[in-house]
C-alpha cells in the first residue's frame, strides 16, 4: 500500500516535462500535475507494447489470469488512496455509488475477467469434418476513456484486452488523467514492462492512436460525435472497434407500479454519479394514473440526498466534473423552464458557490420534444413525462437515434418483460436501471455504438477468431 502523497508523486511529471495543472471541480483547488504527452510519446508507447506483447501472449490464459488476480490485489491495497485521488479529480464523493465504489469495481472486474472461461468451441464434429473456433490475440489495443468513470471504464477496456494476450495503450480523458495514470501505475506492479502504457495527451494523441497502423483494435467510451470520428480515423487500417457511445436512456413506469417502492431505485438510476453516466436514466415516462404520486415520492427521495465536496463523508452527490458540462445542464433546464415545464425540485444553482455544483433537479409536465428530453443532459436533471397508453410510452422511448439502455418498472414481471422486448436498446433492466455486471454482456443499439463488453462475449471481442478445420 502506498500513501496518497507517494501515489501522486509516482505519476508526477519529471522536471522539464510538459505538464498542466488538474483542478478539483468541487473547490477549484489544484489536485496535481498531469503530463502532456505528444504523438512521439504515443509512438514510443506503441513500440514498447508491440515488443512486450508476444511474450505476454505466449504465457497462456492461466498465467495471464493469475497476473490480473494479483493486479486486483494491488488495487485493493491502495484502494483508499485511489479513491481519494478520484474524488479530488473527478468530483464524485467517496461514499455512495461513487469513488470507493468505483475503485472496488476495478478490482471486481479484474477478477471476474480473469475468472471467465473461454475454451475453444467445437462447431462441427460429424465424423467427417471437425471445425474448432479459437480466439487469438489481436496484438496492440488502443483504449480511449471518458471522464465520468475514468478508473472503472479503463479497467473495462484493459482487463479483457490483457486477458486475451494483447498489450494496451490507454489515452485517458484530458479532464481526468491523474486517476488513470495512478490506476495503471498500481496495475503495472504486476505486469511486464511496456505491456500497459498511459499516454496523457490531447486530441492529437487520440486521433493518432485511432489511425495508428500498429494498433489492431480501438475501444472507446464517449460521445457519439467522437465515436464517428474514430470510425473515420480507423478506416484506412480496418481496425476492429468496440464503441460505447452516448445514450439518452428511457425508463417506463407501468400503471401497476408502487411509486413509493420504486422511488429510490428511480433516483439512483437517474442520479448515480450525479447523472454523469452513459447508461443512466435520463427520460422517465410515467402513466397518468401514477404520475403525481411518482413525482411526489421521487422528489422526497431526491431532496434528502446530500450534495457537496466529495471528501466530506456525508455527501453522496458531487459537482459536475467540468464547467462545459455544467453549462449544458443549465441550458437544458432553462429551456424546460422557458417552455412552461414545472420545476419540482432544484433548477436554482447558487452563483456564489465555488465549484461546478448544479442542484438535483426534477422537471415535470414537459413535452417529449423539449431539449431536456430529446438531448442527453448528462447531469443531475431528470425530465418526467406523462403518458396515457403503454404503446405511446414505447413509441416515445424509441423515438431517438440512440439506444444504450432502458428500464421498465412494474409489479408484474411478465408485463414488464413484454414491454422490455419492444424497446430499442442494448440492455433493458426491470425494476432497476444501469446495473452492469461483469458476467453479463453490455453494448448499445442504434447510434449508441456497437460491440459487446463483459463476460465471454467481451473476451471474444478482444480476440481474432480463427477456425481450425480438419
Amino acid at each position: 500500500m502506498e500513501t496518497y502523497d507517494a501515489l501522486l508523486a509516482s505519476i508526477t511529471p519529471a522536471p522539464g516535462q510538459n505538464s498542466r495543472t488538474i483542478h478539483d471541480p468541487a473547490t477549484g483547488e489544484a489536485v496535481g500535475e498531469a503530463p502532456v504527452h505528444t504523438v512521439e510519446d504515443l509512438q514510443r508507447a506503441v513500440d514498447a507494447a508491440a515488443a512486450a506483447q508476444p511474450a505476454w501472449a505466449a504465457l497462456g490464459h492461466d498465467a495471464r489470469s493469475a497476473a490480473l488476480m494479483k493486479a486486483a490485489d494491488a488495487v485493493e491495497r491502495s484502494a483508499e488512496e485511489l479513491a481519494q485521488l478520484l474524488s479530488r479529480e473527478q468530483g464524485k464523493p467517496l461514499n455512495g455509488p461513487n469513488a470507493r465504489f468505483e475503485v472496488g469495481a476495478c478490482a471486481a472486474w479484474l477478477r471476474a475477467t480473469a475468472a471467465t472461461p473461454l475454451d475453444p468451441e467445437t462447431v462441427v464434429d460429424d465424423g467427417e469434418t471437425r471445425a474448432e473456433l479459437h480466439y487469438r490475440p489481436i496484438g496492440v489495443v488502443g483504449a480511449i476513456g471518458p471522464w465520468n468513470w475514468p478508473m472503472m471504464i479503463t479497467v473495462w477496456q484493459i482487463a479483457p484486452a490483457l486477458r486475451m494476450g494483447n498489450a494496451v495503450v490507454v489515452k485517458p480523458s484530458e479532464y481526468t488523467p491523474l486517476s488513470v495514470l495512478a490506476l495503471a501505475a498500481i496495475i503495472n506492479q504486476e505486469l511486464p514492462e511496456g505491456l500497459l502504457s498511459v499516454v496523457s495527451g490531447g486530441r492529437d494523441v487520440g486521433e493518432a492512436l485511432a489511425a495508428h497502423d500498429a494498433i489492431g483494435k480501438v475501444m472507446f467510451t464517449g460521445s457519439t460525435a467522437t465515436g464517428k470520428a474514430i470510425i473515420r480515423s480507423s478506416a484506412d487500417t480496418v481496425k476492429r472497434l468496440t464503441l460505447e457511445l452516448g445514450g439518452n436512456d428511457a425508463g417506463i413506469v407501468l400503471p401497476d407500479s408502487d411509486p413509493k417502492a420504486i422511488a429510490e431505485g428511480l433516483f439512483w438510476g437517474a442520479f448515480i454519479n450525479t447523472g454523469q453516466t452513459c447508461a443512466a436514466l435520463k427520460r422517465l415516462y410515467v402513466h397518468e394514473s401514477q404520475y403525481e404520486a411518482v413525482c411526489t415520492e421521487l422528489a422526497a427521495v431526491a431532496a434528502a440526498m446530500p450534495m457537496g465536496i466529495g471528501l466530506d463523508e456525508n455527501n453522496v452527490l458531487g459537482p459536475l466534473q467540468n464547467r462545459q458540462q455544467y453549462e449544458i445542464v443549465a441550458r437544458l433546464v432553462e429551456a424546460a423552464r422557458d417552455s412552461g415545464a414545472r420545476i419540482l425540485l432544484g433548477g436554482n444553482p447558487d452563483a456564489d458557490q465555488p465549484g461546478n455544483f448544479y442542484p438535483t433537479t426534477l422537471v415535470a409536465d414537459i413535452d417529449n420534444d423539449n431539449p431536456l428530453v430529446a438531448e442527453e443532459q448528462f447531469g443531475p436533471a431528470l425530465p418526467i413525462i406523462k403518458y396515457s397508453t403503454v404503446d405511446e410510452a414505447i413509441a416515445k422511448a424509441n423515438a431517438l437515434d440512440v439506444g444504450l439502455g432502458a428500464s421498465v418498472w412494474s409489479s408484474d414481471l411478465g408485463a414488464a418483460r413484454e414491454v422490455a422486448s419492444r424497446i430499442q436498446a442494448g440492455t433493458v433492466w426491470i425494476n432497476k436501471h444501469g446495473a452492469v455486471d461483469p458476467r453479463v454482456p453490455f453494448g448499445g443499439a442504434k447510434q449508441s455504438g456497437y460491440g459487446l463488453e463483459f463476460g465471454i462475449e467481451g473476451l471474444k471481442a478482444l480476440g481474432v477468431p480463427q477456425v481450425i478445420n480438419g
